[in-house]
């Protein structure tokens, strides 16, 4: 029991003064570890990893939501009683990591990581990114993130290394994994490989050029790249166009641009089509996917015409030296001079960008590891398939549900299209692939051979092959393997088996294919189970008029700078409430604001209980109800209680969140606690009340509830308490919403006239139900502001100069104004502005109405007019409501 004076609770809550504070004090209890729980054999665990943030160092809002996502069910579950693990760390992102270092290095002292050498640059980098992982670490702890730091772990640390050269060993002995010719998506300015989902397309035109060869050859070909045709070795036509069918299995002898000998063959190919452009495509085979396929059918040469450096070979005669954009330039210039140039015209293009640094991609003829998706290989349980149907067949047989369950369709049309995954990298910072050469031989072990004249490849893996064993590979795999029986003691089972497959994956939509998909790969492959049960998406985060964030535009949101303005429960809550599963968020600092808002309404809510009651004690035991009010409150609690629990279980975050606010805010403090000083004698409900309000609220807000539980003097720590639960089936409907509708009538008719709120009114209300609102007349003047109040069921005429509403099935209130207002010349302004709302109504509806100015006018535009519409239509609703009451 504890006494609490008013002016010893601070008047605001300031987020800044007991954040860092509070999260100290949860670390160092230790309670994020779930072996420090006391719990029963069977409580069951909830397991999440998060996704790790690359070692390059700052969080960003996407971070940030997925963090606030995923601590929200990480608390929630804890407090239910699981065994909680969420275990964090850092991807060493290798092309993006080394390219940062490498662009400081060359800032500070002008040298290239060839000039500084592999062993230096990677010291370099391990110094960087150890920097970065403190700073992302301080980032990760800032928004509240309740991880168990003793199992952190890092994608290039011995665990996951150790992972990473068994899972490469097994793969190659399998004949998953092999080294061959093929063409690749190659980033001139990363200098390295990148996977098919590692490309990104970017929407715009591009000019499209219809030329000959040579005046005598016989067919002309179009294309956006006359660059390339420096290499072309056939020319493909369908094989059913009467145009063409002459020339098949020709070849003819042409001298190109920049004294380029060409030795063009006319071959036959089902998928060219015949409507496109000539209806023949010049096939460059070196530079191209699809053409380096008709290469492999047609026994055709390939001739390398550009490098990894984005500049022409020697293949490119006298345009050798060249960059791309150059060549073009030279070659469209000598088309125009032969007059071999039939047409040039702009069309629609999505043209092939890196991920990492938007440079156009290079297709190129490389030497390269691929992973075969296509190949069959028995799983660790004995069955098999190839790579590709097992990853795709959890998602069909629902081993895995993804929500928003829309994205399964988007996850099985890339699983069916996948291409053999290329996974080795032309940088030097990150695992480095674990084969050896000595002339022909070729030698991949876990460890170097013996002898002499070794080499080993000087290419590192992909990032995601080795964030794709996230899930196990930091549960101590391949150290640690699933028993098959599990032990039936918790302390004899290792954390594979006590926490995989994990719970959930929270993450963006736009990592589905690089990471989700992976994951699902290596662990089926590795462990022959999911890696986990559900993957939440949530969207891209948004500036507030739904702009993508950039810092050229310069309406990039900094998390850190929200939190150190408004608290981290603010930023959590307005990254979460509001949003839904697989769409993107508007975010401005506006709701934000009103986030931080809420935070100081629960802060308030809880300090003038603190201060009301007489005495602070804990109540764990449902309080009995004294009246109807009472009643009507702890339902309604239970009510909130089951459907948040509900709704947090079903990945339903935002509406939960509503819920929440709509019971606190409305029915809570602009109701039950008005109530409660009329009434009085509340101190049971109300602590208890409060302590089930905190507790939901905590996964959400954990710093503002646990500073009030602080401050409620209670035991131990909210993060630690246990999540309440009701049975739905108990709840019981409480006839309050009828005294609460009646209030509101009346508060909304005093609202549309405009009187002063302190003004004492007359009322009278006809209703069959007397006998309960009689009853609650006193809460019903004080709340409504009522002088007299008279409550009948016998019907009677209207009373002169009053504003009616029926709050209820046959049941209407009368406010009674005479001498307060003139009716008369209250509903000719109400017409005016009627008539005034209904012109603006017609002229935004013809503007909308006008396909030219939809087309032609920015999209803002249009949806402010959009918008205005709406509003403009609203208000003629209300204010006709509002005439119609006036008599």
């Amino acid at each position: 029991m504890k006494e609490i004076n008013e002016n010893e609770l601070p008047k605001a809550y300031e987020p800044t003064a007991h954040e860092d504070r509070i999260y100290k004090k949860w670390e160092d209890s230790g309670k994020f570890n779930p072996d420090n729980y006391d719990l029963d054999e069977n409580s069951g665990t909830f397991t999440i990893m998060m996704p790790p943030p690359n070692a390059t160092g700052v969080l960003h809002l996407g971070h940030a939501s997925t963090l606030a996502y995923e601590d929200l069910m990480i608390r929630f579950a804890r407090m239910q009683g699981k065994r909680t693990l969420w275990l964090p760390g850092t991807d060493h992102a290798s092309i993006a990591t080394q390219a940062k270092v490498e662009k400081l290095v060359l800032e500070k002292e002008g040298k290239t990581r060839h000039q500084l050498g592999r062993e230096e640059l990677l010291k370099r980098i391990d110094a960087f990114v150890e920097d970065s992982r403190n700073t992302i670490r301080s980032q990760v702890r800032k928004m509240g993130s309740s991880c168990d730091w003793s199992r952190e772990r890092y994608t290039l640390d011995k665990g996951l290394s150790d992972s990473v050269l068994e899972i490469f060993v097994r793969m190659y002995n399998d004949g998953l994994i092999y080294r061959g010719d093929r063409i690749v998506n190659w980033c001139p300015r990363c200098k390295s490989t990148l996977a098919d989902d590692e490309v990104n397309y970017k929407e715009g035109s591009a000019k499209f050029y219809t030329f000959k060869y040579s005046k005598d050859f016989p067919i002309a070909i179009s294309t956006t790249r006359p660059e390339t045709k420096l290499a072309d070795v056939a020319v493909a036509v369908h094989p059913s166009d009467e145009r063409y069918m002459q020339y098949i299995g020709k070849t003819f002898s042409v001298d190109f641009a920049g004294g380029t000998k060409l030795s063009i063959k006319v071959i036959p190919d089902y998928h060219v089509d015949k409507e496109f452009g000539t209806g023949a495509l010049g096939v460059t085979p070196a530079h191209s996917a699809v053409d380096y396929q008709m290469a492999q059918e047609h026994a055709l040469p390939i001739i390398k015409l550009i490098n990894e450096d984005g500049i022409i070979t020697e293949n490119g005669g006298a345009f050798a030296g060249q960059t791309v954009a150059q060549a073009r330039k030279s070659v469209v210039a000598y088309l125009k001079e032969q007059e071999l140039l039939i047409e040039e015209k702009d069309i629609p293009q999505a043209l092939s960008i890196c991920y990492r640094c938007d440079t156009p991609i290079e297709p190129l003829p490389s030497l390269q590891w691929f992973v075969n998706m296509s190949k069959e290989v028995e799983f660790p349980d004995g069955k098999k398939s190839t790579l590709k149907e097992r990853a795709l067949s959890v998602v069909t047989d629902k081993k895995i549900n993804f929500v928003p369950d829309r994205f399964e369709k988007s996850y099985a049309d890339w699983m069916n299209n996948l291409h053999d995954w290329c996974i080795s990298r032309q940088i030097w910072f990150g695992h480095q692939i674990p084969a050896w050469y000595r002339g022909d031989e070729v030698y991949v072990d876990k460890t170097a051979p013996e002898g002499d004249g070794w080499v080993q490849d000087t290419d590192t893996l992909d990032t995601w092959f080795s964030s794709g064993q996230w899930t196990f590979a930091t549960l101590g795999w391949p150290d640690n393997v699933k028993q098959g029986a599990v032990a039936e003691k918790y302390e004899q089972r290792n954390d594979l088996e006590r926490f995989h497959p994990t719970d959930v994956v929270e993450t963006g939509y736009d990592i589905l294919f690089f990471w989700v998909a992976r994951m699902i790969l290596m662990t089926e492959y590795a462990l022959g189970e999911i890696p986990f049960k559900n993957v939440y998406l949530h969207g891209l985060i948004r500036d507030e008029k739904g702009v993508k964030m950039s810092k050229s535009l310069g309406n990039v949101i900094d998390p850190l700078g929200v939190i150190a303005k408004y608290g981290t429960d603010a930023l959590r809550m307005s990254l979460i409430i509001g949003a839904t599963p697989g769409n993107d968020l508007k975010l401005g600092e506006n709701k934000v604001e009103g986030y931080r808002n809420l935070t100081n309404k629960i802060y308030n809510i809880s300090r003038f209980i603190l201060s009301t009651v007489k005495k602070v004690k804990r109540v764990t035991k449902k309080p009995k109800a004294k009246t109807v009010a009472d009643e009507w409150i702890l339902n309604e609690l239970d009510k909130t209680i089951a459907l948040t629990t509900e709704r947090i279980e079903t990945y339903q975050f935002s509406l939960a969140g509503e819920g929440l606010r709509e019971f606190t805010w409305n029915t809570l403090a602009d109701w039950y606690i008005e109530i409660a000083k009329i009434e009085g004698d509340k101190d049971e409900i109300l602590l208890y009340v409060l302590e089930k309000v905190l507790i939901l609220w905590h996964p959400f807000t954990p710093f503002v509830t646990e500073y009030v539980w602080e401050l409620l003097g209670y035991e131990d720590m909210i993060m630690t308490q246990a999540w309440p639960r009701v049975i739905k089936e108990d709840i019981k409907e409480v006839e309050f919403d009828f005294v609460m509708n009646l209030i509101s009538s009346i508060r909304t008719m005093r609202g549309e006239n405009k009187l002063d709120p302190v003004l004492k009114l007359n009322a009278l209300v006809i209703s069959p139900d007397v006998k309960v609102l009689s009853k609650q007349e006193a809460i019903i003047k004080k709340l409504a502001r009522l002088e007299n109040l008279e409550i009948t069921h016998e019907q009677q005429e209207r009373p002169k100069a009053s504003a009616m509403q029926v709050f209820a099935p046959a049941s209407t209130v009368y406010l009674l104004l005479d001498g307060i207002i003139d009716i008369d010349k209250e509903r000719a302004r109400l017409a005016k502005e009627i008539e005034s709302a209904q012109k603006l109504i017609s002229a935004t509806q013809a503007r909308l109405a006008n396909e030219s100015f939809v087309k032609s006018a920015p999209v803002d535009i249009v949806e402010s007019a959009k918008t205005q519409l709406g509003d403009a239509q609203e208000k003629v609703a209300k204010l006709t409501s509002q005439f119609e009451s006036l008599a």
